[in-house]
């Protein structure tokens, strides 16, 4: 059990057996955290119907989990760094895991969207702290390739395999077990966790604890999300959404300007100095808006259109979690020990745009070997793209910094998300109902709906690639940026990154 248990410490790093039952644990907290977002999207017809819910009240059962994960991703990355982020991974277990209970045996909507909003803390706190960890586990560039790509296969895959699940559990069930069946998966996780996930004491509550700070940043995203997701029933021009998007941008430039001046700042600033964390994020910001339509639109084209039921929608998308878990454990290390994380990057987004492009043009009478079946196995650019991206959007994180730099980067993940919820949608709704104006068919107005949301997350997608290209074009080592503890630190070199010259 010691070499199971015992911490990093100066002299290298865990044992190899305990890093990877550590991997193993993040992975699967990860995969927990994943499931939980999409598995619910299968199921909503069958809790509308079953707590007499109205559409927004309906739209809440996501909206709540969303904002909640979205707010406090930075606070909760930043508190790990602070107290030490495996307290936090066991504290966002524990909440997590309380909430799907809670979740589960809800039987009115206010029950179940407050156990939604408090699933939305617990995986916060866990994903946030989830890549810290990682990194600082996996010191060596080839190692930490490859386990960066088994952790983003979870994330990547994860949504499919959810949506799979949810559709079984909830045609052959009922839909309570979507929650219900976190219970195992949570309180293994805590067990092991607390054996496997090395302890690590924070740089102590001084080093960064500004609480000015943490409500101003927290204040303004769960405004700015809340805002976003609201836009597609209030509208863009409404007064709630601007007013509300106006003051989550206040909030946010007071968040920036304390963090310039505060003696202790929540987030220091020198994290964005670093070419990688910068661009990777706004990458990511575009690539994961885009890649909303496929996740969430294409199941309700599926269903809406092609008349597909719960369990058979999940089964549709199996071949995309498929391909992706193939190409993101199998070959996406290999690939960027090889080439590099920026080539790998622009190579998977370049797979993205033909998936969403394919889309774009996708019939109302649509065959699934003919239409589908290829725009399922191009995901597998997604296996590329997102083990590439979350190592530049780690590259700058020094050791007290890695819950900090995860938070960012799991906190622009969703933005983005919430970006795509409002934009795509709100699109498809409106391209829908004009087209049901001038007498097309609920299928023909559905799939013209969906087409110009698929257009529209291609068109981001150019845009990502585009921004890659141009900001990540040299991975080279960066400005050095100071340490919290006054230390120096640069993000690794292109060469320690790729393992190669």
């Amino acid at each position: 059990m010691s070499a199971v248990s015992a911490p990093p410490s100066a002299s290298g790093p865990p044992a190899v057996r305990s890093r990877g039952l550590a991997l193993g644990v993040l992975a699967t907290g990860m995969l927990m955290n994943v499931l939980d977002g999409s598995i619910v999207t299968v199921a909503m017809p069958a809790i509308q119907d079953d707590l007499a819910l109205s559409p927004a009240g309906l739209s809440w059962v996501v909206n709540a989990y969303l904002i909640a994960f979205g707010g406090l991703l930075l606070l909760a990355g930043r508190l790990g760094d602070l107290i030490g982020r495996k307290r936090v991974f066991l504290a966002g277990t524990a909440v997590f895991t309380a909430a799907s209970l809670l979740a589960g045996a809800a039987g009115t909507p206010a029950v179940l969207i407050a156990a939604r909003f408090l699933q939305g803390v617990g995986s916060a706190m866990t994903a946030a702290v989830g890549l810290g960890i990682l990194v600082t586990l996996f010191a060596e560039p080839a190692e930490r390739a490859r386990a960066i790509a088994v952790f983003s296969f979870t994330g990547a895959a994860g949504a499919s395999i959810g949506q799979v699940l949810g559709g079984v559990l909830t045609d052959a069930l009922a839909w309570h077990w979507i929650f219900l069946i976190n219970l195992p998966i949570g309180l293994a996780v805590l067990v092991l966790a607390a054996a496997v996930l090395p302890a690590d004491r924070g740089l102590g509550l001084r080093a960064g604890a500004d609480v000015l700070g943490a409500g101003l940043v927290t204040a303004g995203i769960v405004l700015g999300i809340y805002a976003a997701v609201e836009a597609g029933t209030r509208g863009w021009a409404s007064a709630h959404t601007l007013g509300l998007g106006a003051l989550a941008v206040v909030l946010l430039a007071a968040f920036v300007l304390r963090q310039a001046t505060a003696r202790t700042p929540l987030m220091p600033l020198r994290i964005l100095r670093s070419r990688g964390v910068a661009g990777a994020n706004l990458v990511q910001v575009l690539m994961v808006a885009a890649l909303f339509s496929f996740q969430v639109l294409v199941a309700l084209y599926l269903q809406e259109v092609l008349g597909y039921g719960a369990t058979g929608t999940g089964l549709a998308m199996l071949p995309a979690a498929v391909a992706i878990g193939a190409v993101s454990l199998g070959v996406s290390a290999r690939l960027v020990a090889r080439f590099g994380e920026r080539s790998v990057l622009l190579v998977g987004l370049a797979l993205l745009v033909g998936v969403l492009g394919l889309l774009a043009r996708v019939p109302v009478h649509a065959s699934y070997p003919v239409d589908l079946l290829p725009v399922m196995l191009l995901a597998a650019g997604f296996g590329l793209a997102l083990p590439a991206l979350t190592a530049l959007g780690m590259s700058g994180a020094g050791e007290g910094d890695a819950g900090l730099v995860s938070g960012l980067f799991n906190t622009t993940q969703q933005i983005g998300m919430a970006l795509g919820v409002a934009v795509l949608s709100a699109l498809a709704a409106s391209r829908t109902d004009t087209l049901l104006a001038a007498g097309a068919s609920r299928a023909e107005a559905l799939t013209g709906g969906y087409r110009l949301a698929f257009a529209v997350g291609a068109g981001l997608l150019v845009a990502a690639l585009a921004l890659a290209a141009a900001v990540l074009r040299r991975p080279g080592p960066g400005p050095r940026l100071p340490s919290p503890r006054g230390r120096e630190s640069a993000p690794p070199r292109a060469e320690e990154r790729t393992g190669r010259p």
